[in-house]
């Protein structure tokens, strides 16, 4: 993939595999506004931004107005986790989106790449339970939900900028998780210490807690290598750069 391209997550987790792993030693983390994170791979035919600025729709907004401010976009890809709707799709996997619904609004946005069986994805206000799954998968046809994807191709489409989306599956239909919308801050951070204090009185939950970070790490990893596959296929920028 030539150009200029932006890579925009919500969360440096979901971004850490990315820009810290050992055959790309090029990424360099930059000087970055209060609330967002910018790693920057320059190379011969062009330069990779990878950006995050925190969960929703606002923040997913400030990232993309972030790597926009350092260059000229010639293509967006949103990237990071996603909870699964449909039983058959199993945390830890990487999914190309086919098509973007804003539950909002209920606009449809398809990704500049073209996927006879992709994946339908779901962009909520809100981090989905197991009840909301059942009705976002029922009301839109979608296999998977985020929080940040329609903001960014909305963005995209607005301004003529291919778009493209792949995710990763941090939690399967049925995960049983502590509602973590109340503990979201401002900023699109999750307030660690009062989430900390909320849970540890609540055994029930840790269990649940525990397979979402060994999930959410096997999915991170996972995201990575796709996002190379398609950024640099066969590793080409990388040779090119002594990385690999």
């Amino acid at each position: 993939m030539k150009g200029n391209i932006a890579i925009i997550a919500a969360l440096s987790g979901e971004l850490k595999p990315l820009v810290t792993d050992s055959s790309a030693k090029s990424w360099k983390k930059l000087e970055s506004l209060r609330g967002t994170e910018v790693w920057e791979y320059r190379h011969k035919g062009g330069c990779w931004l990878a950006v995050c600025a925190g969960m929703g729709a606002g923040r997913a907004t400030e990232a993309f107005a972030e790597a926009a401010r350092r260059m000229q976009i010639d293509a967006v890809c949103s990237v990071g986790w996603v909870g699964a709707l449909e039983p058959s799709i199993p945390a830890g996997s990487v999914c190309w989106v086919s098509q973007v619904v804003d539950t909002s609004t209920g606009e449809r946005f398809r990704p500049a790449h073209w996927l006879d069986q992709g994946f339908v994805l779901a962009t909520t206000s809100r981090v989905a339970d197991e009840n909301e799954k059942l009705r976002l998968a029922s009301s839109y046809g979608a296999a998977l939900v985020d929080m940040e994807a329609a903001a960014i191709a909305r963005i995209a489409l607005g301004r003529s900028i291919p778009f493209y989306c792949v995710k990763a599956v941090s939690d399967d239909a049925k995960a049983r998780l502590p509602d973590i919308n109340p503990f979201i801050g401002r900023d699109g951070q999750l307030k660690m210490l009062p989430f900390l204090l909320h849970v540890g009185v609540r055994p029930a939950t840790w269990s649940g807690l525990m397979r979402l970070g060994k999930n959410s790490a096997i999915a991170a990893q996972g995201l990575a290598e796709t996002i190379y596959d398609w950024i640099d296929e066969r590793a080409y920028v990388r040779r090119a750069n002594g990385d690999f």
